[in-house]
C-alpha cells in the first residue's frame, strides 16, 4: 500500500522542477531548448500521477500551515486541472518555438526560460486554489501575475507583445492595489484574514456592515480583473492578441480557473453582506452581454477568443451566484478542453498565415484533421449538443432556474445565440472560404505529439458531451461543502 503524500509536496515539486530547468538552461547553452519542454512535460505528468495519492484527511490537516492552506477536494481537483493545463501549454510551446526563433536571436537564445516559466506559474496557481487566507491569496496571486507579466511580453523586441505586457503590468498592479486595500478593510472590521474566521465574524453580526461591504467590493474588483469580468476586462483583447499564442491559452484557461476557485471561496463570507448578491448579478449580466456583443465584429481569432473568454466568465459568474460549485467546475473542465483545442489548432495554422479568421480559409482542403478539430472546438464553445460545452451551459442554466434567477437565464440564452454567429464564422471560413487558391494548396504539418493531444481533446470534448457523469462524480463531493456556508445572511 502506497503511503499518502502531503498535498503541499505537489507545489514544492513543481517549483523545484521549474527552478532546476531555469538553472540548467542558463549554463547548458548547447542543448536544444525543446529538451527543457519535454523534461517539464514528463515532470508535471509525474506530479499529476502523485496527486492521486495525496492525503485529504482533515484530521491530518493541523498546525499553522492549515490556517493559510487547504487540501480539500476542490483544491486537489483544481491542482490536477492546473497541471493538465500546463502540460498541454508546454506541448503548444514546442509547436510555437519556431515562431519565437524567428522573432530575434535574443528571444531564441532564451527559449529555456520560456519553457520553465509556465512551471513556476503552475506552482502559483496550485497554491492559489488551496489558499484560504487573504494574505496567502495575495502572495499566490503575485507569483502568478509576475510570471504572466514576463510570459506575455517574452518576445520583447516585438512592439505588439511589449505593448500587451505593459498594459497587463499596469492594470495588474492596479488590481493588486484594489485587492490589498480591500483586504485591509476586511481585516480592520474583523481582525482576521482567514476566510473561515472572517465568515464566523460576519455570521456573528458584530461587524460594521458598511465598511465590510466596501472592503468586499474592492476585493471583488481585484479578483474581477483576474477572471476578466466587466468592467475589469479592458486588458483582455490587447493582451490576448499581443501575447505568444500558448501564453494566451494559458492565461485564458489556467488563470481564469484559479480565479474562480478563489472567488467562490471568498464569496462564502461576502454573500452574507447586504447588496453583494445584487452587485454580482449586475456584474454577471454586464459580462455576458459585453463579451458576446464585442466578439461579433472581430476578424482576428485571438481577439475573438479574448472577448469570448469574457462571455464565458459571465456564465461562470452565474454558477457562482447560484452557489453551484459542481456546475462551475464542470463548465471550467469543458472550457479547458474547448479553449485549449482551439488554441492548439490556431498555433499550427497561424505559423503559415497569421491569426486572422481569413487564415482558416480553405483549411478543410489543406488539412481536414485540423478543420474537424476546430469545428469541435467552436461547436463546444457555442454550446451545441453532444459537446462538453452544451452540458456546461445546461448545468449553469439549470442551477439558475432552480434558484429562480430567471433574468440571468433569459439573458444567458439570448447571448448564447449571439455566440453561434461569431463561432460559426470560423467554420464557414474553413469549409466555404473566399477564393484564395494559393492558400488551399499549401499543406500544414502536424507533429505526432500535437496530433495525439488534439485527438485526445476531441474525444474528451465529445465524450463529456455524451456522458458527463465521470466529471460530475469527481466534483460532486466537494461542491456541496463549498456552498453550504454561503446561504446565511448577515444580521
Amino acid at each position: 500500500m502506497i503511503a499518502a503524500i502531503p498535498s503541499f509536496h505537489l507545489e514544492i515539486d513543481v517549483l523545484v522542477l521549474g527552478i532546476v530547468i531555469l538553472l540548467v538552461e542558463t549554463f547548458a547553452t548547447k542543448i536544444d531548448k525543446k529538451v527543457f519542454a519535454y523534461v517539464g512535460i514528463i515532470g508535471l505528468t509525474l506530479v499529476l500521477i502523485a496527486s492521486f495519492f495525496v492525503s485529504t484527511n482533515p484530521a491530518e490537516q493541523t498546525g499553522p500551515l492549515w490556517n493559510f492552506y487547504t487540501a480539500d477536494g476542490l483544491a486537489i481537483f483544481f491542482k490536477r486541472f492546473e497541471l493538465i493545463t500546463t502540460i498541454v501549454v508546454l506541448v503548444m510551446m514546442i509547436d510555437y518555438a519556431p515562431v519565437m526563433r524567428r522573432g530575434d536571436d535574443h528571444t531564441a537564445s532564451n527559449l529555456g526560460e520560456f519553457f520553465s516559466l509556465p512551471l513556476l506559474t503552475c506552482a502559483g496557481l496550485m497554491y492559489l486554489v488551496s489558499a484560504v487566507d487573504f494574505i496567502f491569496i495575495f502572495i499566490a496571486l503575485e507569483l502568478v501575475s509576475i510570471s504572466f507579466f514576463v510570459l506575455v511580453s517574452f518576445a520583447r523586441r516585438d512592439a505588439v507583445a511589449l505593448e500587451a505586457g505593459i498594459k497587463y503590468l499596469i492594470l495588474g498592479g492596479v488590481s493588486a492595489a484594489f485587492l490589498v486595500y480591500g483586504i485591509t478593510w476586511i481585516f480592520g472590521v474583523t481582525g482576521e484574514t482567514n476566510l473561515q474566521r472572517v465568515t464566523a465574524a460576519f455570521a456573528g453580526g458584530n461587524v460594521d456592515t458598511q465598511a465590510a461591504t466596501f472592503g468586499a467590493v474592492l476585493i471583488v474588483a481585484g479578483l474581477g480583473f483576474k477572471v476578466a469580468a466587466v468592467p475589469f476586462q479592458i486588458w483582455v483583447p490587447d493582451v490576448y492578441q499581443g501575447a505568444p499564442t500558448p501564453v494566451t491559452a494559458f492565461l485564458s484557461v489556467a488563470s481564469k480557473a484559479a480565479g474562480f476557485v478563489v472567488l467562490i471561496r471568498v464569496l462564502q463570507p461576502f454573500l452574507m453582506l447586504p447588496h453583494m448578491h445584487r452587485l454580482l448579478v449586475l456584474l454577471a449580466l454586464l459580462t455576458v452581454i459585453y463579451g458576446n456583443l464585442a466578439a461579433l465584429p472581430q476578424t482576428n481569432l485571438k481577439r475573438l477568443l479574448g472577448y469570448s473568454s469574457i462571455a464565458h466568465a459571465g456564465y461562470l459568474l452565474i454558477a457562482v451566484l447560484c452557489l453551484d460549485g459542481a456546475a462551475m467546475t464542470f463548465y471550467l473542465v469543458a472550457y479547458l478542453l474547448m479553449t485549449l483545442l482551439s488554441f492548439a489548432v490556431l498555433i499550427i495554422v497561424s505559423q503559415q498565415a497569421g491569426d486572422d479568421i481569413s487564415s482558416f480559409d480553405g483549411l478543410a482542403k489543406r488539412q481536414p484533421f485540423l478543420a474537424f478539430a476546430m469545428v469541435i472546438a467552436m461547436a463546444s464553445l457555442a454550446g451545441l449538443p453532444f459537446t462538453a460545452g452544451f452540458f456546461g451551459k445546461f448545468f449553469i442554466f439549470a442551477a439558475a432556474i432552480e434558484q429562480k434567477q430567471f433574468l440571468l437565464v433569459i439573458v444567458g440564452i439570448v447571448t448564447v445565440a449571439c455566440g453561434f454567429y461569431y463561432y460559426l464564422k470560423v467554420v464557414r471560413a474553413m469549409y466555404w472560404p473566399a477564393a484564395q487558391p494559393e492558400l488551399q494548396t499549401q499543406p500544414i504539418q502536424i507533429s505526432p505529439l500535437s496530433r495525439a493531444l488534439i485527438i485526445l481533446m476531441i474525444i474528451s470534448t465529445i465524450g463529456l458531451g455524451v456522458y458527463p457523469q465521470p466529471i460530475l462524480r469527481a466534483i460532486k463531493p466537494q461542491s456541496g461543502s463549498v456552498a453550504k456556508s454561503m446561504t446565511t445572511p448577515i444580521r
